[in-house]
C-alpha cells in the first residue's frame, strides 16, 4: 500500500474534477504547488540549519563509565 499508479491517480483526477469543478481545478493545483513549494523550503532551510550548527557535546547521562 502506498504506491499509486497512473489509473489510481486518474480516479482521483476525476473525483476532485466531480466535486469541485473545472472552474476551481486550476486554484487547487495553485494552491496545492505553493504548498509544496513552502514545504520544501522550510525543509531545505531545516536541513540547512542542522548541516551548519556544531555537534553538541554529550550529556551526562549518555557517557557509559568503564
Amino acid at each position: 500500500m502506498g504506491n499509486l499508479g497512473l489509473p489510481e491517480l486518474l480516479v482521483i483526477l476525476v473525483i476532485a474534477l466531480l466535486v469541485f469543478g473545472p472552474g476551481k481545478m486550476p486554484e487547487i493545483g495553485k494552491s496545492l504547488g505553493k504548498g509544496i513549494a513552502e514545504f520544501k523550503k522550510a525543509f531545505s532551510s531545516v536541513e540547512h540549519e542542522k548541516e551548519n550548527s556544531p555537534p553538541e557535546p554529550p550529556s551526562k547521562g549518555d557517557a557509559h563509565p568503564k
